[in-house]
């Protein structure tokens, strides 16, 4: 397999990105949600440190997401038909997308709350 050029390795990662964006469900749902805490963060006037607790869970969650998505579209090329291996690793996958959205709700409940509060 040939190696490929800097360039295509970028233009094939954004290629990526916009796929997950634009194409499945839960890469929009989650950019929504990384869009309203950004905004909250602005609006709030969070501190560098927060931004970066902030920040960290968004590009978790992102990210985790994004390789969900390819090992479910991996596990439907593989196998077609139900097998129980398939949704142990689908259900895994899933499982650590929720984790990291949980830990990043609870991150930014700790951050917000009290800014919210004093409001």
């Amino acid at each position: 397999m040939k190696s490929q050029n800097l360039p295509s390795a970028f233009k094939n990662a954004f290629n990526g990105l916009f796929y997950f964006f634009v194409h499945e469900r839960n890469g929009k749902i989650q950019l929504c949600a990384a869009i309203v805490v950004v905004a909250f963060a602005v609006g709030l006037h969070i501190s560098a440190s927060e931004w970066l607790v902030i920040l960290l869970c968004i590009g978790s969650v992102l990210s985790i997401e994004m390789l969900n998505s390819a090992l479910e579209k991996l596990c439907d090329l593989v196998q077609k038909e139900y097998h129980p291996v398939i949704k142990i690793i689908k259900d895994v996958s899933a499982g650590a997308a929720l984790f990291a959205s949980i830990i990043s709700v609870i991150a930014a409940c700790i951050i917000f709350l009290p800014k919210i509060i004093t409001l």
